[in-house]
């Protein structure tokens, strides 16, 4: 059975982490996200939604889009909410992964199964992965990128720099998509090269 890393990246806002984990996936690797494992399981109809509705007193039948933006709408005002909204959250994503990790591990077809987690340093989570990967960006770039609720947002998470230091690989996205590609192979080659 091939030795299956676990591996993370993260990064700030609009930073390329989503850009970084698709030519992992190109390159074979098995990637998880955990802001898509969020959108699936927040539905106003799976046990996680509807202790979400009762949290923030939601009560109108919502489609399941409707329901994520009103929920950012509310808990982006109210930082006492978001915090009780991320603890129903996190645990439930993170067994997730871990679910996802062991199905992929019996499978003996990857040798990295990649994670994309945003908040894993604010989560203090970095001690479940083999290696951590920081996306970088200029803030200016990141800030054309996602808009007008990035200063907001970037608010809630720990400084992109320190991230980085924090990191035992750091790619750096300010230009093309073919240097991004190139930074990402040679990270892929160095984990290549020890067993």
């Amino acid at each position: 059975m091939l030795n299956l890393r676990k591996i993370a990246i993260t990064g700030g806002i609009a930073s390329g982490k989503s850009s970084a984990c698709k030519i992992f996936e190109k390159l074979g690797a098995y990637v998880v996200s955990a802001d898509a494992i969020v959108h699936e399981l927040l539905c106003p109809s799976t046990d996680l939604g509807k202790k979400v509705c009762q949290l923030l007193r939601i009560t109108a039948p919502l489609k399941d889009e409707d329901f994520r933006k009103i929920i950012a709408e509310i808990v982006f005002k109210e930082p006492k909410l978001l915090n009780q909204l991320e603890k129903l959250l996190h645990p439930v994503v993170l067994e997730k992964i871990e679910k996802l990790y062991k199905n992929v591990l019996k499978t003996g077809n990857y040798t990295f199964f990649i994670v994309e987690i945003p908040l894993l340093f604010e989560i203090q989570h970095e001690k479940f992965y083999d290696v951590i990967i920081t996306v970088l960006s200029d803030e200016n770039i990141a800030k054309q990128r996602f808009g007008e609720q990035y200063d907001a947002r970037m608010k809630r998470q720990m400084k992109p720099e320190l991230k980085a230091s924090l990191s035992h690989f750091v790619i750096h996205n300010n230009g093309s998509i073919e240097d991004l590609e190139k930074q990402v192979i040679q990270i892929r080659d160095s984990l290549e090269a020890v067993p």
